[in-house]
């Protein structure tokens, strides 16, 4: 091995504020860490997040229920900096204990109702206005089986192999081995569930291809932790067809800009409020903000 193998682990754990980290807002600790309340729109859902693979799942959703006809899924959505820490607001933590992006506030009923984790947020909007979610029971049990297994793998590809291969600060042979390994893995489950059937429920698009395609699909089509050559991406020709698919669909486009800082400006939409957000003037507005 090519790594430093000296490192004894303590018998206690105990947090070094000064290591070197790639992301200096995370801390072994829960709740929030400053005082600030999230501001609120005027449309019943507010969505408070980031366009990372977990962030666009779910502004892919509403902008697919808003083409789809379903005029009440109006939603503003605000921006999260994770770098700076705004999810460890007291707002946040509101909605979100778990101080995660995205997060959502559904003012629709008399109380107030909080929804966080991605996964959650897609089922309960999918119940909400009945779609992008099969009636049949074994189509929807389909559905729900990839979506848990996006939940639960995800992170492998992500904090696994995503961090020690792109944002670590020094890389590690072993971590990197074991993550490409089981992210490798990953996509050849995907690649077979995808040779038998057009979207991973069958013939219908799903939430269960929303939630996988903002992680295995953009991987495949190079936009994240740029390794699709390392991982040789283009060999899952499955993965790769039903990828390009899905982000030829103009709410997926859309989708992918909402609440993106990072990247071509082109494709940034800090905020969105309304649909007329995307238009270009108003976009510019925002970006130069």
């Amino acid at each position: 091995m090519s790594d430093d193998t000296n490192y004894v682990p303590p018998k206690v754990w105990h947090w070094n504020k000064d290591a070197k980290q790639a992301f200096n807002t995370n801390r072994p600790t829960a709740g929030a860490t400053h005082d600030e309340p999230l501001p609120k729109g005027v449309h019943p859902f507010q969505l408070y997040s980031l366009a990372t693979p977990n962030g666009v799942k779910v502004t892919v959703m509403f902008e697919e229920l808003l083409a789809a006809g379903h005029k009440d899924a109006e939603y503003d959505a605000w921006l999260i900096n994770i770098g700076n820490g705004d999810q460890f607001g007291s707002g946040f933590v509101d909605v979100n204990p778990n101080s995660k992006i995205p997060a959502l506030m559904d003012h629709s009923g008399e109380v107030p109702q909080r929804v966080f984790e991605s996964g959650s947020i897609l089922l309960y909007l999918a119940e909400r206005f009945g779609a992008f979610l099969p009636t049949d029971p074994a189509a929807k049990t389909e559905c729900m089986n990839w979506l848990f297994w996006q939940m639960g793998s995800a992170p492998y590809l992500g904090g696994g192999f995503g961090h020690f291969y792109a944002y670590a600060p020094i890389k590690i042979e072993y971590a990197i081995d074991r993550f490409s390994m089981e992210a490798k893995r990953q996509l050849d489950v995907l690649d077979r569930r995808l040779a038998e059937a057009r979207f991973l429920a069958g013939d219908e698009y799903t939430i269960a291809d929303m939630a996988n395609w903002a992680w295995y699909g953009q991987f495949v089509l190079g936009r994240l932790y740029n390794a699709a050559e390392f991982l040789e991406a283009d060999s899952y020709s499955n993965v790769v067809r039903w990828a390009k698919e899905i982000d030829e669909r103009p709410a997926v486009k859309r989708g992918r800009m909402v609440n993106r800082a990072f990247g071509e400006p082109a494709l940034q939409l800090h905020e969105r409020h309304d649909a007329s957000d995307f238009d270009t003037k108003t976009q510019d507005r925002i970006i130069n903000s």
